[in-house]
């Protein structure tokens, strides 16, 4: 089970020989109670915003997902052009907070009546600029004129980044493949729960008692407090950042 922001809390407290919170007092807290929540908070986040691509904040938003295409997908419609990356969301506070733009897929297969032979192919990345340059003036007819739908072959990033645009427009449904990883929020009520596994909450506290030692201007355990979190840290991104095995590196494909 998840450690929650009150367990975090308390175990800093308890380090400190404070009295610890409850439930009922979490909100309430002053004094070197409120103190430590806010450590604790500054020290997950601290730890969630290092990496926007830590696997732990990978999406599932389309349910089903299928790594080898993406975790997230979007349907296209014959004669669009614009996509949102997450239709879900309201503003950008809410959007995804990462998306890998060099791997999106398109694909036909689990679309509602495509049968064989499927098409999929991967989309290569262009700049907005460089299709403003090479590949909008002949594409301006698409619009009025159906015979330039196709296959997508391009993906575009519009400029608030909140979107995708293909290239050629859709000449039919297909499914658009990408990874995309969440936003992290901060902790807030008591019984709120870290996203990554327990098994490195030592690392969270490490970092909080850093930011706790600078505090209370004690530069030498905050120094020790600070080396224990940068070796828990790399530990976490061995384990969590999926490198790449040297027997599948580009020098042996």
């Amino acid at each position: 089970m998840a450690t929650t922001y009150l367990q975090l809390t308390n175990e800093l407290l308890r380090e400190l020989n404070e009295v610890v919170l409850t439930s009922a007092n979490f909100g309430s807290a002053i004094g070197i109670q409120g103190h430590a929540k806010d450590v604790i908070n500054r020290a997950y986040n601290d730890i969630v915003m290092d990496e926007p691509q830590w696997s732990f904040l990978a999406t599932g938003e389309s349910g089903a997902t299928d790594p080898f295409y993406g975790n997230v997908y979007v349907e296209t419609t014959a004669g669009t052009r614009w996509y949102e990356l997450k239709e879900s969301s309201s503003s950008i506070t809410s959007d995804y907070g990462s998306v890998d733009w060099d791997n999106f897929y398109l694909t036909t297969i689990g679309v509602s009546g495509a049968s064989t032979p499927y098409t999929s192919q991967n989309l290569k990345f262009i700049t907005t600029e460089e299709w403003k340059d090479h590949l909008r003036e002949n594409e301006n007819v698409d619009d009025a004129d159906t015979q330039t739908y196709g296959t997508p072959r391009y993906i575009i990033r519009s400029p608030d980044a909140r979107k995708f645009g293909v290239s050629p427009i859709p000449d039919k449904v297909y499914r658009v493949w990408f990874f995309a990883w969440d936003l992290p929020t901060a902790l807030s009520a008591h019984g709120d729960t870290i996203v990554f596994p327990d098994v490195y909450v030592p690392v969270l506290m490490a970092r909080a008692r850093y930011h706790f030692h600078q505090f209370k201007d004690s530069p030498q355990q905050a120094a020790f407090a600070l080396e224990d979190y940068k070796q828990g840290l790399r530990r976490m991104k061995s384990s969590l950042m999926n490198p790449t095995p040297k027997y599948i590196s580009t020098d042996h494909i």
